[in-house]
């Protein structure tokens, strides 16, 4: 770049969170630029199952207004569902109960106790669809998306960076607190399955969910520890499939359309603070949404757009 005005941001990052944050920044006037690594469609965001529901993240407090914040939104935006890609549908979390949760459960229009679990009507969100949205609406609002590798974040010539590099935060910070939990789906042709369904043990590796989208219904899952293989194995996809059928029986002829693995970039709690560098430049991280970017995503941006100001 030419110049630096002080009101210039660079977000690095082109996930749900990198960009969410930029529109944030550039609707509000800032002049903003991402620099991302890869494309949208190669970023764990991209292969997200997309319910809204806080999943293997902290601190919960934080979490539930983070959480309530962006449901808003994400309801907002379900009324335009083929050009945001959010949508509103009905299902389930098997095994929950509303005393297990935080206070933020109480707010989430229609979350309510039926046999076994949890029944609301919750947004989806497609996220190839979302992420293809959020890249021209920060278009409109006068930024721009750069494929550009960050190997230093002091580096970035800019008075203002935002660190939404998700699990890159571990060497780029670095930042030894962020792991991957993999995280594998089987999409399948749909056979006629209209509700989202979830049952998650949070102590287990394995899982058993399905949520329809337009592309298919996507089937899981895993929350491997620690393991950065981005290969889908082909018996967990066979278990995933054979977990999903005892649910809905349907779903064991149809016809397999892909595989998908994320890392979901796991931290003991999200990090969303600002730092200041020597020269006076600013650094303001937003990473370490586990598997809840989605989320968090529209309220960890406001917050962290409202760290990159003076007065923060």
């Amino acid at each position: 770049m030419d110049t630096e005005p002080s009101d210039e941001v660079i977000v690095v990052g082109g996930g749900i969170a990198g960009l969410t944050t930029a529109v944030m920044l550039a609707e509000s006037g800032r002049r903003v630029e991402v620099w991302a690594r890869e494309s949208a469609g190669r970023t764990t965001s991209a292969v997200a199952g997309g319910l809204w529901w806080p999943y293997r993240i902290e601190p919960e407090p934080l979490v539930g207004a983070w959480a309530l914040e962006s449901l808003a939104v994400y309801e907002a935006l379900a009324a335009r569902p083929r050009e945001t890609g959010v949508r509103l549908l009905d299902g389930v979390h098997r095994g929950v109960r509303l005393d297990e949760l935080g206070e933020w459960a109480g707010r989430v229009p229609g979350l309510r106790e039926v046999a076994g679990g949890l029944a609301a009507r919750l947004p989806v969100i497609d996220m190839p669809v979302h992420l293809g949205w959020l890249r021209e609406r920060l278009a409109k609002a006068g930024g721009a998306v750069r494929e550009r590798e960050v190997t230093d974040l002091a580096a970035v010539p800019a008075p203002v960076v935002v660190n939404c590099t998700g699990l890159g935060a571990r060497s780029l910070v670095p930042d030894p607190a962020v792991r991957p939990v993999r995280g594998q789906l089987v999409v399948v042709a749909n056979p006629g399955v209209g509700t989202w369904y979830t049952s998650a043990d949070h102590s287990s590796a394995t899982s058993t969910y399905f949520i329809p989208q337009p592309g298919g219904l996507l089937l899981g899952g895993t929350a491997e520890e620690d393991d950065w293989s981005l290969e889908p194995d082909p018996d967990t996809a066979a278990a995933i499939v054979a977990r999903c059928a005892a649910v809905r029986p349907e779903i064991a002829g149809a016809r397999v359309l892909g595989h998908r693995v994320g890392l979901r970039p796991a931290r003991d709690a999200v990090r969303l603070e600002r730092e200041t560098l020597p020269d006076g430049r600013v650094i303001v991280h937003n990473y370490g949404h586990g598997g809840a970017g989605v989320t968090v995503a529209w309220g960890c941006a406001r917050e962290a757009a409202a760290l990159t100001t003076p007065a923060a």
